[in-house]
């Protein structure tokens, strides 16, 4: 899978810019606040549907235009694509000319796996985090699975309205079961779903980044739920319910899952340096990139966003040792030299792309 040209039509800081791609290692580099992390997002925005940078769409669109437009044309081992969004009033997404009525549909077409700074966030921060890189990995190997999570916290939402009606109105209690049910039904294969990809994740993990650290850590993933089997859903839903009613909110459920990453028994979070944090986080991603091509029978667009100011440079080594035969956008703020790996360069500069080879 690669992608070969990518259209940028007053998307952020771009005016009319057409990028061809090398179906290698492609580098952008240039200074701070040029475009480089835009290019980015493009793809991420084709293959997702959204941006990972912000949930204003209006953002994307450049300064005193009324809409933006991405094209981008992919190649995959069965079939040539190309997918069109374009950002105004609303948002409409095109799949080969066709507009797109669900956004599931988008998702599968473009596989990704990104890596940004902020990604350390999934072991430093909250829980959320590391749900939400489930839900995007979950959401482009299978597309039922965003469709559950929408109906799962729709559900959510009803529950939490008529959790404060109880509260406030004095409303029949028993008739939260009708919604417990509905959780139960969803949050259970949303659980089937988790479960089974962090497993993958585990079966990938340990021998990448033994190779990484050359044997001197090693890692384990532990996943936590409310929802493992129905039975305990159903008893932590019930046992719960008054302090819910008290609240105004659930406060248990797959909405509140967890997983946790150990170093040689120990939480990296919390124990491990900043080395062992980012390194882990790189093993997370190649894990990915495996369980991807396990699934779908090729590499997903590997996307490093500014990794290399991150990383020593036997870390970097170790990395790029691990990512032959796939497509790969970094961006940087050096012209870089990558040993023995065939790559482009390109420079952005104020939203001006310049190929340097």
């Amino acid at each position: 899978m690669w992608i070969n040209n990518i259209k940028l039509t007053n998307f952020r800081n771009y005016n009319n810019e057409e990028i061809k791609l090398n179906k290698n290692i492609n580098i952008f580099f240039g200074e701070n606040a040029q475009g480089k992390t835009n290019i980015i997002e493009s793809i991420y925005m084709c293959s997702i549907g959204k941006s990972f940078r912000t949930n204003k769409e209006k953002e994307l669109i450049k300064f005193e235009k009324e809409k933006a437009e991405i094209e981008i044309k992919f190649n995959k081992k069965d079939r040539e694509g190309k997918i069109k969004v374009e950002i105004g009033d609303k948002k409409n997404i095109y799949l080969n000319g066709i507009k797109l009525k669900k956004l599931s549909e988008l998702l599968g077409n473009i596989n990704i796996v990104i890596f940004t700074p902020d990604d350390i966030n999934i072991l430093k921060g909250g829980p959320q985090n590391r749900r939400k890189f489930l839900d995007v990995m979950l959401s482009q190997l299978r597309p039922n699975y965003m469709h559950l999570l929408t109906l799962y916290m729709k559900t959510l939402e009803q529950r939490n309205n008529y959790l404060k009606q109880i509260k406030l109105e004095n409303k029949d209690e028993n008739l939260l079961e009708i919604w417990d049910e509905k959780l139960i039904e969803y949050g259970i294969k949303i659980y089937e779903y988790r479960k089974e990809y962090i497993e993958k994740i585990k079966n990938k993990i340990e021998k990448i980044h033994e190779d990484i650290t050359q044997g001197k850590e090693k890692i384990e993933i532990k996943y936590f739920s409310d929802a493992n089997t129905r039975q305990n859903f159903l008893n932590e839903l019930k046992s719960r319910r008054k302090l819910d009613i008290i609240k105004g909110f659930t406060t248990k459920g797959i909405h509140r899952d967890d997983f946790m990453i150990y170093i040689n028994g120990k939480e990296v979070d919390i124990y491990g340096s900043q080395g062992q944090n980012r390194t882990t986080i790189l093993s997370l991603k190649l894990s990915e990139l495996q369980v991807i091509y396990d699934d779908i029978g090729e590499y997903p667009i590997l996307l490093l966003d500014d990794f290399m100011s991150e990383l020593d440079n036997k870390r970097i080594k170790n990395f790029l040792d691990n990512i032959n035969n796939i497509q790969v956008i970094i961006t940087c703020t050096e012209k870089i030299k990558l040993e023995n790996l065939k790559y482009f360069l390109y420079n952005v500069v104020d939203g001006d792309v310049i190929e340097k080879n």
